[in-house]
């Protein structure tokens, strides 16, 4: 099967439609970096299944869409397709039906990607286990990212593993055995929740069976109770109906009274009437002269009042009087005070307008002397500072010669004592380099753990398989124990309910004949049809029904002709025999109907179906269960299963003997295994620490070899950098002869700095002089701007005093006048407070005279009141019993409806029908309402004692034993399921051993062969570690290059690494080659040499398989040997284009066009 070719829209950055060619041979990828060749490789390893965004360098699935620029808008689908050859037919079964097969993957933007498989939709699962049976896929080990070959360089052994199970081909069965291991635990999960459901069922059912007797009982003391209901409701509703009939009587004797009471009544009312009419007038009067007497005391107390406002007028006018003189007094004060600072802000602003006159001239003088001593220090400091400057260079430059001398020296003391400590050092190397060369002894050693270790793995081999077929034995005989105990508890639980329902009650005085008769098998409905009802009564004597024991009748009658005797499959008490011995068995219904006109007195033929014929002409057919046949056939029947139980308990014991010894044989088997995986550990063990000795020993000799060397290169350099310290040195000391003197300079440059100080604080008193003369002139005009505003408010504060002294003078002659006012007013009000009390004493007295012809007249009312008021309590009295009466009658026309209801839901008939409910008969003594209520009582709580009854129990406990049976059935064909899951994960764990050691054979050839190419020489081998088992060890990588010796990868150079690892991913590809190879950039840690050896590499292996190499480059050397290549473009930023061209085709195209001439 082939790759064809790939095709991507809106991928990332190829939102337009693009297509991948995939031909056979080697298709090169080149583009500038950053403009989207990984992609094309991503959307690959996306289509064939890849699920993790950080892998497709994304925070989510969604980050492969395109998400727009700034000139395209973003897309809302991706999608993927992969375009298979399948003309040879090796896809799976379900897609080899066609020569093409095309892989789809979409992804829409929230929503989530879905695959396609030749338009069908198909699960993920089903992409990934397609490209896993092709030794390809998502995260395969052909194809190879950036940075995968640091990752299988810098990898632990257990990492490098999945290149061996690649290798193997055991990718996909990894994925089978993962969803069999799945498939197990869930089936072992439902074989437990089964096995507890069953217990619980087996449990419910034979609680079923309790119940199912429970309710019989129940269903007897409802009848009782019904009947028992029936007769209280009876002894009620006769007792209703008497109290109704008295309390209609007693209600037509109250309607009497109230009427006569009535009449009564209205007469009082009327008179009291006729009194009451007399009253508004004299109440109109007496409330008119209290009307005028409170008229009269509101003008009194109006006056006092106003005599208190008066006086409290005449108080706050003098307090105002003499607000306003001190006021007036204040504002005087201000306008003297305003009026000197005037005359003092005038002669101020004399006196500055002066010292302006002479400002222009006292400023031009002191700037002229600030500029000329300015001008002098700026001459003497630029002097001083190309002095320091001068001073300093040649001081730095002093201190960086002595520096660099006191430098020269040390380095070569050190230089000197390095290449002493180096030569003592080779000499220690020379001497014990030769002492630890490994010795054939080791090689030996080696070899025979080898064999060792190969001959452990034999018998760890043959232990899991004994292992594994003691388990299988084991858990066969568990199914069969299982079973049986199974059965056992079945027959055990039906024969413990029938001996619970069959039990003889030990309080029963008299138990019933039926559980001393013992009838053969079949029997039981001709015996109970024969006797029925008769087998519940005792044979005791003390019985009030019971069998007496007779002796045989003298002259019995013999049965007909045809009729054998019942007797004889029935063994009875003796007072039976007579009624035994005259009933005869028949074999079906017509010789029955024939027989029957010859019974004699007494006798009866029964059939085995439980059919019968009395001499009487009594018949019964067949078919009619009575509770004698139940009985006996439950007794027949727990006969049978005792003996079962009996049979199933002896082959429960061989069971459980059988399944003890499969339990021995598992756990010797298991014992023997962990002895052989510890022997097997154990060497391993061994072999490990001979290898790492000796591992060990090979890279000390080769860290002392090139320990060696680089002390050679170090004394050269040592020495060369001497030499070249010691020229240095001569330099030096000529560069400080050519200095000056410091002290001179010292000296001469702090005169200088004496006189620049000396010039500066002349110039700086000159600037301070011309400051403060600016600042005087600055302050003087603030001044007079201060004075103006100055004089504007105290001008205003003087006619604001002068407005308010006059009016505080027109205020006070306006409060005058009001107090003179104020204090003629109390006199006034005392002369109309004298004419007051003189009209509120007339008034008082003609109220008085009215209030007393008011009382007399209300007195005469109360007593006619009172009256009409006892005539209505009388009244009310006599209704309120009527209303008693009428209570009464309606309470037990309530408590008849009552009655009658609960006559109608609890027993469903009506009054009229209850005496036949209840089984009354007309002549009967009717026991007393207490007593059946406690009968009734008495049988409720019988009933309730009994707890919850399930009436459904004997329905319920048949549709759980179908459920059981069927849950059985499942159960078996789980613990099938479970067995053959088992199987199956240890043919699949024994097939992947023995495909990882074969692989790991074969990787191991192709890598040492790949080695040698790549490297033009050398050795190199893998070796299995960290474990025993194929399936969990480690991958180790020891390497020899041409001219080093044997040592792990890690201590490669990072050339050399590079060049091993793909050695190993092709020896891995060779093993189990895929239709297709990706190589991005693995050339680039390459040298041209190297890049060479590989391109030849996967050029031989391109032309030897099938696999279509896919490979990203920059090496202009990789680009010249490709097939054909495809550019990767961005002419739009952020959008990827493809263009391709096809190598070999061009070349042959120019030879036609321009053919080449033969070498001379």
């Amino acid at each position: 099967m082939h790759f064809n070719r790939l095709r991507l829209s809106g991928f990332k950055s190829f939102v337009d439609a693009v297509e991948l060619i995939i031909e056979p041979g080697m298709t090169g990828i080149v583009g500038p970096n950053g403009c989207g060749k990984s992609n094309l490789i991503e959307a690959l390893r996306w289509v064939m299944g890849e699920t993790s965004a950080k892998k497709m360098r994304g925070s989510g699935m969604d980050d492969v869409i395109f998400s727009g620029t700034t000139g395209r808008p973003a897309r809302n689908i991706a999608e993927v397709v992969l375009q298979l050859d399948n003309a040879d037919r090796g896809a799976p079964a379900q897609f080899n039906d066609n020569d093409e097969i095309e892989i789809l993957r979409r992804i829409e933007r929230d929503s989530g990607s879905d695959y396609r498989i030749n338009g069908a939709d198909v699960r993920a699962r089903d992409v990934q286990r397609l490209f896993a049976d092709l030794a390809t896929g998502a995260h395969a080990t052909a194809l190879v990212s950036q940075g995968e070959i640091g990752g299988v360089i810098n990898a632990k052994p257990e990492q490098r593993r999945v290149l061996l199970e690649e290798a193997a081909g055991i990718t996909g069965l990894h994925s089978r055995r993962h969803e069999a291991e799945l498939r197990l635990r869930a089936a072992e999960t439902n074989l437990e929740r089964l096995d507890d459901v069953m217990q619980n069922m087996d449990v419910q059912l034979r609680g079923l069976k309790r119940q199912a007797r429970q309710a019989t009982r129940y269903k007897n003391l409802s009848g009782h109770i019904r009947k028992a209901q029936a007769l209280l409701l009876y002894l009620r509703w006769t007792a209703a109906e008497d109290s109704w009939h008295e309390a209609r009587r007693r209600l037509t004797e109250a309607d009497a009274q109230v009427t006569e009471l009535t009449r009564g009544a209205a007469r009082a009312r009327a008179d009291e009437a006729g009194k009451v009419e007399t009253l508004p007038p004299l109440r109109q009067n007496e409330a008119e002269s209290a009307a005028r007497i409170h008229r009269l005391t509101l003008a009194q107390e109006r006056l006092d009042e106003e005599e208190r406002q008066a006086l409290a007028l005449a108080e706050q006018l003098e307090m105002r009087l003499q607000q306003i003189r001190n006021d007036a007094a204040r504002e005087t004060e201000h306008a003297q005070d305003s009026t000197a600072r005037l005359e003092s802000l005038a002669l101020e602003q004399k006196e500055i307008g002066a010292l302006q006159a002479t400002q222009q001239e006292v400023v031009a003088q002191t700037e002229e002397r600030a500029a000329m001593a300015g001008q002098i220090l700026d001459k003497r400091e630029r002097e001083l500072e190309l002095e320091t400057d001068r001073i300093a260079s040649e001081a730095a430059r002093r201190e960086r010669l002595g520096a660099e001398a006191a430098e020269l020296g040390q380095r070569l003391e050190q230089a000197a004592r390095r290449i002493e400590d180096l030569d003592g050092e080779r000499r220690s190397l020379i001497t014990i380099s030769g002492e630890d060369i490994p010795s054939d002894d080791s090689d030996a050693e080696l070899d025979q753990l080898r064999r060792a270790v190969a001959a452990a793995r034999s018998e760890t081999d043959a232990a899991e398989s004994a292992r594994s077929e003691a388990h299988a034995v084991e858990v066969a005989a568990r199914d069969v124990l299982q079973k049986a105990e199974g059965e056992l508890a079945r027959s055990r639980a039906e024969a413990d309910a029938l001996k619970d329902l069959l039990s003889v009650n030990e309080d029963d005085l008299w138990p019933p004949l039926i559980d001393s008769i013992s009838v053969d098998a079949g029997f039981e409905a001709a015996l109970g049809a024969a006797l029925g009802d008769d087998l519940a009564v005792s044979s005791d004597d003390g019985a009030p029904a019971h069998w007496r024991d007779l002796p045989p009748l003298e002259s019995a009658p013999p049965l007909p002709t045809g009729a054998a005797p019942l007797s004889q499959h029935v063994k009875a008490p003796g007072a039976l025999n007579r009624r035994m011995a005259q009933i005869g068995v028949v074999d079906d219904q017509a010789s029955g109907d024939r027989l029957r006109g010859s019974l004699q007195p007494g006798q009866r033929l029964v059939t085995l179906d439980g059919a019968l014929w009395r001499w009487d002409g009594y018949t019964v057919r067949s078919g009619a269960a009575t509770t004698a046949t139940t009985r006996l056939n439950q007794r027949n029947r727990l006969k049978v299963l005792q003996d079962e139980v009996g049979e199933r308990t002896k082959t429960v014991n061989e069971a459980r003997q059988a399944f003890a010894a499969a339990q021995a044989s598992e756990s010797q088997a298991v014992a023997e295994d962990n002895d052989a995986r510890t022997r097997l550990r154990d060497t391993l063990e061994e072999l490990r620490a001979c290898e790492e000795r000796r591992s060990a020993l090979t890279e000390e000799r080769a860290r002392r070899e090139s320990r060696l060397a680089a002390i050679d290169e170090t004394v050269t350099a040592l020495e060369a950098e001497g030499e070249s310290m010691r020229l240095r040195q001569t330099a030096v000391a000529e560069g400080l002869s050519t200095l000056s003197d410091p002290e001179n300079d010292r000296t001469g440059l702090a005169a200088l700095r004496t006189d620049v100080a000396s010039l500066r604080q002349e110039a700086t008193d000159a600037a301070s002089e011309r400051r403060r003369v600016e600042e005087e002139a600055v302050t003087r005009v603030k001044r007079l701007t201060a004075i103006a505003e100055e004089n504007v408010y105290w001008q205003q504060r003087l006619d604001s005093a002068s407005s308010q002294l006059e009016q505080l003078a027109t205020r006070e002659a306006e409060a005058g006048v009001e107090l003179e006012e104020a204090k003629a007013r109390p006199q006034a009000l005392s002369e109309q407070r004298s004419r007051l009390l003189e009209k509120l004493a007339d008034a008082e007295s003609e109220r008085r005279q009215a209030a007393d012809v008011l009382a007399q007249a209300e007195a005469e009312l109360a007593e006619l009141a009172q009256v009409s008021k006892d005539a209505q309590a009388t009244l009310a009295e006599a209704r309120e019993e009527r209303v008693r009466m009428e209570g009464l009658v309606s309470q037990t026309d309530q408590l008849k409806s009552d009655i009658s209801r609960s006559m109608s839901e609890a027993l469903e008939c009506t009054p009229a029908e209850i005496a036949s409910v209840a089984e009354i008969t007309e002549d009967q003594d009717l026991p007393d309402v207490e007593s059946v209520e406690a009968r009734l009582e008495r049988l409720k709580r019988e009933r309730e004692n009994m707890g919850p009854v399930n009436l459904r129990a004997d329905a319920e406990a048949e549709e759980l034993s179908e459920q059981l049976d069927m849950m059985q059935s499942e159960r078996e064909d789980l613990e099938a399921a479970i067995a053959r899951l088992r199987q199956g994960i240890s043919s699949l764990n024994r097939e992947g051993r023995e495909r990882m050691l074969t692989a790991f054979k074969t990787v191991d050839g192709h890598f040492g062969e790949l080695f040698k190419r790549l490297f033009a020489g050398g050795e190199a081998r893998l070796s299995l570690v960290d474990s025993d088992d194929p399936l969990e060890a480690g991958l180790e990588i020891l390497a020899s290059p041409p001219g080093k010796r044997l040592q792990v990868m890690s201590l490669l150079s990072g050339g050399e690494q590079a060049l091993t690892a793909l050695a190993l991913l092709f020896a891995v590809f060779l093993t189990n080659p895929a239709p297709v190879c990706v190589l991005d950039e693995v050339d680039a840690p390459l040298d041209d040499a190297n890049v060479g050896r590989f391109l030849d590499l996967v050029e031989e292996i391109a032309g030897d398989t099938a696999t279509r190499f896919l490979i990203i480059t920059h090496n202009p050397l990789s680009m010249a040997r490709m097939d054909r290549l495809f550019g990767v473009t961005m002419a739009e930023r952020g959008i990827s284009q493809l263009v391709s061209v096809d190598l070999a085709q061009a070349e042959d195209l120019r030879a036609t066009a321009y053919p080449r001439k033969p070498y001379n």
